[in-house]
């Protein structure tokens, strides 16, 4: 593959990601907080980061 391509290709796929978990927050009604961010930087890791961080889990439990 091109490394263009693979560029063009990385930042697209980035952006659709971002706007996935930018539009599942909102119509979930939850805080996507700096979540749709890093999905932007770092792709796939971003969106496992929205999906199973859970910041209430240690804080609550206490």
């Amino acid at each position: 593959m091109d490394p263009q391509a693979f560029v063009v290709a990385t930042f697209a796929a980035h952006v659709g990601f971002a706007i996935f978990v930018t539009a599942h927050a909102s119509l979930t009604d939850r805080d996507a907080g700096p979540w749709p961010f890093v999905t932007l930087a770092f792709g796939l890791a971003g969106i496992a980061a929205y999906f199973f961080y859970d910041e209430t889990s240690d804080s609550d439990a206490h």
